[in-house]
């Protein structure tokens, strides 16, 4: 067997494993953010993919689009970065069933706003941590979370910046949120190298 085609194969067997950790999390994050906000959401996943850190950007989106990331490191056993992505529509509707407004209201957000935004995505980003945790036995721990609004150029560059980010592989996992709660969006995991082989060796995946 080929060197390449050793590499391809473990890359579907990782993304195999990837999708199973997308399930666990969408469903910790589901039941965490339902007993929040006291609605009834189904959360599904309908796409994973391993991506080139740089093919991230156009995988979302246009580049210009204003979208709202929530940012954090991730440390312990895995090194890197990870981001919750969600669209400006999404982020006002979360925001306005937390905060029991209107559901079209589209005011600018205030301090308690990105404060409520910041706690959903620290949740939905520990429910996916915790997930890659069980599946791989590695302590895995989010940092402080900050939230951004830009266009989602500028925030997807944050990471290599604030994070010192060298990997090559990001893990992004598009989902949706149903029911009570219209709301899109984009985790991304994005370990570094070293980290990244530290993820398929707890998993079995090793060439």
């Amino acid at each position: 067997m080929s060197a390449d085609k050793s590499f391809d194969e473990l890359n579907e067997m990782y993304l195999d494993v990837l999708k199973e950790i997308g399930n666990i999390g969408a469903g910790n994050a589901t039941t965490a953010i339902s007993n929040m906000l006291n609605l009834k959401i189904d959360m599904s996943v309908p796409q994973v993919e391993l991506l080139p850190v740089e093919q991230i950007t156009t995988a979302i989106g246009a580049e210009e689009e204003v979208i709202v990331g929530i940012l954090l490191g991730v440390e312990l056993d895995i090194d890197g970065s990870m981001m919750f992505l969600m669209d400006m529509t999404s982020a006002h509707h979360l925001v306005n069933r937390l905060m029991m407004r209107d559901y079209d209201y589209m005011e600018d957000f205030d301090e308690m706003d990105l404060s409520a935004i910041k706690e959903v995505g620290n949740i939905i980003a520990s429910s996916y941590l915790s997930a890659l945790s069980g599946l791989t036995n590695l302590t895995i721990s989010p940092t402080v979370p900050f939230v951004a609004i830009d266009m989602a150029a500028a925030i997807l560059s944050v990471p290599a910046v604030q994070f010192g980010l060298q990997g090559d592989n990001a893990l992004m996992i598009k989902t949706k949120f149903d029911d009570d709660l219209e709301m899109n969006g984009f985790f991304i995991l994005m370990p570094e190298e070293e980290s990244y082989q530290k993820i398929l060796k707890a998993l079995g995946l090793q060439i």
